[in-house]
């Protein structure tokens, strides 16, 4: 059985920290009753300003069993302690018995933080390998009946499958290649995938069968073994503990313009300090531009020498401007997957991201 390693929500916080400068949404309610289809973001952007602030201002009341985990039913209201607001659980109607025998499944209807089918074959699968990870890994060699394409239900043959490693496999080919723009190193390959497969006779070359697919496979694509399913699937929302500047290197898909809940990579990772759950404002990059005074171009016509002398190409950056929110799902050494939260204006590939408020 799966194995889903939920993050203790709210675990270190045992009391509410009540912070003074924590902004309230205008329009909070005084109560929410949880239902099917919420998230976590979602009840606290009803509270809060800054959804990220919830963990600020939780209450954990002891007396509740597994109060770190909202379902539907469950009432959660805003009150005041000292002065300072504080959001209190109260438990729904519905008992959950976390016994060890029914602990995944309890846990599997607790909310999620974010739309977690947004996010959920980027937690299951390898996205950013090394080179040789790709280089060195077992590779379709020939498809059944001479098929340029194969798809789901095909056969395909694969050498260099190590019987140790089982028979379940995903296939991958190596995408683009992820570089810092400002230091130009080599970040990691982006592993793109194409299916499921399934060795059903072990041999050199070995038969696999293909189960399901995403898009297209292709002689020459690479099989990598599927790991258990040991990732995270909810959140703590949080502004990183330490400074964060980096850059959006790309979009999955490609896309050109980024919106809500989209996927975006970041030139930043485990060495940078970010972790899943870290929360990141989204900043359009200013634009470079013609200085129309110091380039002489105001008052230029035709007729108009007397600009001879100045830098016809003197420009300036427009300050960076406020896009978006995003939160970190996924981290690797060198680079992480956020998940666009908030997008008040277009998001394009090399936009930046800094520590949210």
């Amino acid at each position: 059985m799966r194995r889903l390693f939920f993050s203790a929500l709210f675990l270190v916080f045992s009391l509410p920290v009540l912070a003074a400068d924590i902004a309230l949404n205008p329009d909070h309610p005084q109560q929410h009753v949880v239902v099917r289809g919420d998230t976590l973001w979602d009840i606290s952007a009803k509270f809060l300003k800054f959804p990220w602030h919830w963990p600020d201002i939780w209450y954990v009341n002891p007396q509740i069993e597994n109060p770190h985990l909202i379902y539907p039913g469950d009432v959660i209201s805003l009150v005041y302690r000292d002065g300072k607001p504080v959001l209190e659980l109260t438990r729904g109607s519905t008992a959950y018995k976390m016994s060890p025998e029914i602990r995944e499944i309890m846990l599997e209807k607790a909310i999620p933080t974010i739309p977690l089918n947004s996010i959920r074959p980027f937690l299951s699968r390898p996205s950013v390998v090394g080179e040789d990870v790709l280089k060195l890994a077992p590779y379709i060699v020939a498809t059944s009946e001479e098929r340029l394409i194969s798809g789901k239900g095909d056969k395909v043959y694969v050498r260099g499958i190590d019987e140790q490693q089982g028979q379940h496999y995903s296939v991958f080919r190596q995408g683009g290649v992820y570089k810092d723009p400002d230091t130009a190193e080599v970040l990691g390959y982006e592993a793109i995938y194409a299916a499921d497969a399934m060795v059903i006779a072990m041999a050199d070359p070995a038969t696999v069968e293909l189960r399901e697919s995403s898009r297209e496979v292709l002689v020459g694509d690479r099989l990598l073994p599927v790991v258990a399913d040991d990732y995270e699937m909810n959140f703590l929302p949080r502004s990183p503990e330490s400074e964060v500047n980096g850059t959006i290197i790309s979009v999955y898909d490609g896309v050109s313009q980024v919106g809500q809940y989209q996927i975006v990579v970041l030139n930043r990772g485990a060495r940078d300090n970010l972790e899943s759950g870290h929360v990141l404002s989204v900043y359009q990059a200013g634009q470079k531009v013609i200085d129309p005074v110091l380039s002489g171009r105001e008052d230029e016509d035709y007729f108009n020498l007397n600009n001879r002398g100045k830098d016809r190409n003197a420009s300036v950056v427009l300050p960076d401007e406020h896009a978006g929110v995003a939160m970190v799902f996924k981290v690797f050494d060198k680079v992480s997957y956020a998940i666009v939260m908030k997008a008040t204006r277009a998001i394009h590939v090399y936009d930046k991201v800094r520590s949210a408020e």
